[in-house]
């Protein structure tokens, strides 16, 4: 009976369990590389998706097929015998000023600032330039998308905020959403429970909605401008995003292969 129990906690068994763990640390590490693999492959189809809408749309608005139904939308947002008051209670007005001014580049950009500042002071680098660059880029994409367009603001009805820029896409629909996705995207890599994940992702989403809808409400964009907007904003904070999580996957297999050949 000895004997059986000295064999049975022998080096042999030792060697099997040992080799046991290593397979199934192999097979999680393979599951958890598929699974990486899988979310950028539905990602870049999720892109090419809303390219496709993004140029169907653009083509529509250059074509002059959208006027009447923005001019009709913008039209409804107003009182009948006085286009320069918006429908509803005078607080909603007043709402629509603080609402929109979170996607205004001030606002905007003191937040990317305080977040990158603070990315930065925990050491969290690769994080911090990926919220810098996903930022500058919505920026720079949208000034180059309204030259290229030059569509002129609506003259449907009084604009109730003053304007200067060119009107497709909207500038604060596209940034608002390429920031706000952003920032929610870099909150669920920190969540740990999933319906917190969900929950930063639905308070970035909910908050650039908002922030195009006052757009409209003001009377200083068309509707199909506000759409752009929402679309480019969001294909942008997802390109971000894959080419993230791409350049994290491979510099995790360098490592891996690093670690082999040691």
């Amino acid at each position: 009976m000895a004997a059986a129990r000295r064999g049975a906690g022998g080096p042999a068994d030792r060697m099997k369990k040992l080799a046991n763990a290593g397979l199934q640390a192999l097979k999680a590490r393979l599951v958890s590389r598929d699974r990486d693999e899988l979310w950028l492959l539905l990602g870049t189809l999720v892109l090419l998706g809303v390219a496709l809408i993004i140029v169907h749309l653009a083509g529509e608005v250059l074509d002059g097929d959208t006027l009447e139904f923005d001019r009709r939308i913008l039209s409804s947002l107003r009182k009948a015998d006085n286009p320069s008051q918006p429908i509803g209670p005078a607080w909603l007005e007043m709402a629509a000023f603080d609402i929109t001014a979170l996607g205004g580049p001030t606002v905007l950009g003191m937040a990317v600032l305080a977040v990158v500042g603070f990315l930065v002071l925990q050491g969290m680098y690769r994080n911090a330039a990926f919220v810098f660059a996903a930022s500058v880029g919505g920026w720079l994409l949208n000034d180059l998308l309204k030259e290229l367009f030059a569509r002129p603001r609506p003259q449907v009805v009084p604009h109730l905020r003053q304007v200067m820029s060119l009107s497709f896409p909207s500038g604060h629909a596209l940034t608002s959403a390429a920031i706000f996705l952003t920032l929610g995207a870099l909150l669920m890599r920190v969540a740990e429970r999933r319906l917190v994940k969900f929950y930063c992702m639905f308070v970035a989403m909910f908050a650039t909605l908002l922030v195009g809808a006052t757009r409209v409400y003001l009377g200083v964009h068309y509707p199909t401008d506000v759409l752009a907007g929402w679309l480019i904003g969001m294909s942008w904070a997802l390109f971000c995003w894959l080419l993230e999580r791409s350049l994290e996957r491979s510099a995790g297999l360098k490592k891996e292969r690093m670690e082999a050949e040691r």
